[in-house]
């Protein structure tokens, strides 16, 4: 059994460049990680793991992917009451306030959350590719 699941959606890009990133760090600390696309995991799936990474851009006007990932998203919350939960994603515009909505909604489902929501402006650089992997480094020692 995999130790983490990490499941993401993305756009542009940006966001997929983070979670592979991320899993690379995860993978470090000799963690097996289960790794999918929003539309290609179901949401039965969540129940199984301890450790679960969610990435999602900021789209509109500073929400969740609403199509797919949001809708994922509602289905698990039941779901994440005492697991260890990581939230990540990529914004373009404002000051990425989507994310403190999404961190307080993880906490409301009991979840514990790591540390607060890691969030990257635009196309990660080569140097915030390295805190991806850090982050992933770090949750997966958490």
């Amino acid at each position: 059994m995999a130790d983490v699941l990490l499941v993401y959606w993305s756009g542009t890009g940006n966001t997929e460049i983070m979670a592979e990133k991320i899993k690379e760090g995860l993978e470090s600390t000799g963690a097996s990680v289960v790794y999918r696309s929003v539309d290609a995991v179901e949401a039965s799936e969540v129940s199984g793991f301890d450790k679960i990474v969610f990435g999602c851009p900021s789209m509109g006007v500073e929400s969740l992917e609403e199509d797919e990932f949001e809708p994922f998203f509602e289905e698990v919350k039941s779901e994440l009451t005492g697991k260890k939960v990581a939230i990540f994603g990529s914004y373009g515009w404002g000051d990425g306030e989507w994310m403190d909505a999404w961190e307080e909604s993880v906490k409301e489902t009991g979840a514990n959350l790591y540390e607060s929501g890691f969030k990257i402006n635009s196309t990660p650089s080569s140097e915030e590719e390295d805190e991806c992997f850090e982050f992933g480094v770090a949750f997966g020692k958490y």
